[in-house]
């Protein structure tokens, strides 16, 4: 698998050079040129990015999105394929070949397996997926398990990070981290969250810090629609304190 970094495994509540940046999945290029342009700024601290061409790789190769993921190859950002578990529904050989699909059209770098199962008895047909991607690309692929909650320990082993938080801000800022999790360092953790105010940004990233989340997205888009009916995805743009956040973080990490 490919660690983000070669740190130690000791946690550290202050370690700012740790946090970066995960983004979830922007939307359609053609819908968020600015976003994907974002992304290939020289010196933003960013792990890696999920292409969700269309709830997977599509029927066949976007040109668009081929091009996004290019560029963003080409300014050293790793690109991950969005693979949807479906909480351990899904079909194994349907995720292998969705999987194949963004090899070979998008040529990713590993993948995010988004709605990941939580629970011990999923974890061997988890173990048997990520070993799958593992293999795909020769033992190069990174893999991060989106379960969005803190799923039983042994999923540790089975990728490079878990998304141990995906949710809004109201509940974060309450959250508790698992005790197990500091077996680990900041980097095998992921933390999501969208609805945090400007004004509430360092206590967010003291949040990160503490709990041991070395890969962030924060956003302060909320999961509801502007006209008040239904639900929207909050990460599929920038947030408004975009260049603010960057800042403070600082400079990419090394890999």
């Amino acid at each position: 698998m490919s660690h983000l970094t070669t740190a130690g495994t000791t946690r550290s509540a202050t370690g700012e050079d740790r946090l970066g940046f995960g983004v979830p999945g922007y939307a359609h290029p053609l819908l968020a040129p600015v976003e994907w342009a974002e992304l290939t700024r020289p010196g933003t601290p960013l792990h890696w990015a999920v292409l969700n061409v269309a709830g997977g790789p599509g029927d066949r190769p976007d040109p668009h999105c081929l091009e996004a993921a290019g560029r963003l190859r080409n300014a050293g950002v790793r690109v991950l394929g969005h693979l949807d578990l479906r909480h351990g529904s899904r079909d194994f050989g349907d995720i292998v070949s969705d999987a194949h699909r963004y090899l070979d059209w998008y040529k990713v770098d590993g993948y995010y397996l988004d709605r990941c199962p939580t629970d011990r008895i999923d974890l061997a047909e988890v173990r048997r997926t990520t070993a799958t991607l593992e293999a795909m690309l020769d033992g190069e692929a990174h893999l991060v398990l989106g379960h969005g909650s803190h799923p039983y320990p042994g999923y540790a082993e089975a990728a490079d990070q878990l998304v141990t938080f995906c949710g809004p801000w109201a509940d974060y800022r309450w959250s508790q981290v698992a005790e197990w999790t500091a077996d680990f360092p900041p980097e095998r953790f992921v933390h999501l969250v969208h609805g945090v105010p400007r004004s509430h940004l360092d206590e967010a990233m003291r949040i990160a810090r503490w709990q041991g989340a070395g890969t962030i997205f924060f956003t302060d888009r909320s999961d509801r629609a502007a006209n008040g009916g239904g639900h929207t995805d909050p990460f599929q743009a920038l947030p408004g304190y975009w260049d603010e956040i960057v800042s403070r973080i600082g400079p990419g990490v090394s890999e």
